[in-house]
């Protein structure tokens, strides 16, 4: 049959075409060439991917009470300041907790001084007027004690959070930090303040729960300075302030804390600015027992009611030391009035 003539040349074909192919592929006589090896490891250290978002501003984290000030901030360069641009400034002011009577001293300034450079402009020079106390933080002890930084203030203010927050940055910063659980009346302090203790590598003194306060801020200052403790931070009860039982009580810590080897070189006042004026009320009741020197206000950046800050100082005589503005340990920083005014009112020195 014809057709198995054909389909046997085809095969020839095909079978001539792949030696063929193979001899092209391979000379003869040629040298093989082998392939260096793999290395077990292609890549020592995998660099981390830059994240995309970028880290947020101090004035975006301040969005809510920034949106509040929106309304001075479009009064911006005008000049004039008549009944109308007073209102809205008192307004602003009075929404944002500054207080009836901090609102009143600022408004009245206004109108005494004009706005020459603009009514922004002019609200930023009165509220900085307002914020021009010394805010230093002390932490040296005079020679042969060990400086203490005590922690005043009512429960829920993020008191225990902020111990641990700043026991976080001082260890970073290089010092060897002790933090003494006095808060004994409530179990979840202590176990708190163990957690950040164990997360940042800061000593622990604490006791079970009820035992007495002034005791274990006596033990730690005791393990202080057998260590070479830098700094001692203590916590105290929490409670509200209802009775003179708890005021007593936080004097009595201090005494204990202010005695050798201790020296208290700072009492911080912790309140929650999301509580507005209410945070003030708090404060006065704290003042005489434990003798403030600063104040910690906690959850700046989830509140409108940042003109908090400038009716604390006002009306108190304290200054604000540290503000909270995330949940993170850096993101308890240091407070900067300029920042603060110029995040609120976009302007700048």
């Amino acid at each position: 049959m014809w057709w198995w003539i054909v389909l046997a040349l085809v095969v020839v074909v095909a079978l001539v075409l792949v030696v063929r192919r193979r001899r092209r592929r391979t000379p003869v006589g040629a040298a093989v060439v082998a392939r260096a090896p793999m290395p077990d490891v292609l890549v020592e250290q995998i660099e981390e991917t830059p994240s995309l978002v970028e880290e947020p501003t101090f004035a975006q984290r301040l969005g809510a009470s920034r949106s509040l000030f929106e309304r001075v901030r479009t009064l911006g360069v005008r000049t004039e300041l008549g009944a109308e641009q007073l209102n809205v400034v008192e307004e602003v002011l009075l929404r944002s907790d500054v207080g009836v009577l901090t609102t009143d001293a600022i408004v009245k300034g206004l109108r005494e001084s004009g706005a020459p450079n603009g009514v922004a402009q002019a609200v930023r020079e009165e509220l900085l007027s307002s914020l021009d106390r010394p805010r230093d933080v002390r932490l040296d002890a005079d020679e042969g004690r060990v400086p203490v930084w005590l922690f005043v203030g009512v429960n829920g203010v993020g008191k225990t959070t902020s111990i641990g927050k700043l026991a976080f940055q001082q260890v970073q910063a290089g010092r060897r930090v002790l933090l003494a659980a006095g808060d004994t009346f409530r179990a979840a302090a202590a176990d708190q303040l163990a957690q950040w203790a164990e997360r940042t590598g800061a000593d622990l003194v604490r006791a079970d729960e009820g035992a007495d306060p002034g005791s274990v801020v006596h033990d730690a200052l005791g393990r202080a300075e057998a260590r070479g403790v830098d700094l001692v931070l203590a916590d105290t009860a929490g409670r509200r302030v209802n009775s003179s039982n708890l005021i007593d009580e936080l004097a009595k810590i201090r005494r204990v804390a202010d005695r050798g080897p201790g020296q208290v070189v700072e009492t911080f006042m912790v309140l929650d600015a999301t509580t507005g004026q209410n945070a003030l009320s708090q404060a006065r009741e704290f003042l005489a027992a434990a003798q403030v020197s600063g104040i910690i206000l906690t959850k700046l950046d989830g509140t409108a009611r940042g003109g908090i800050v400038v009716a604390i100082e006002r009306e108190l005589g304290i200054p604000v030391k540290f503000v909270g503005v995330g949940e993170r340990a850096m993101d308890l920083v240091v407070f900067d009035p300029d920042l603060f005014v110029d995040s609120l009112l976009g302007t700048s020195g």
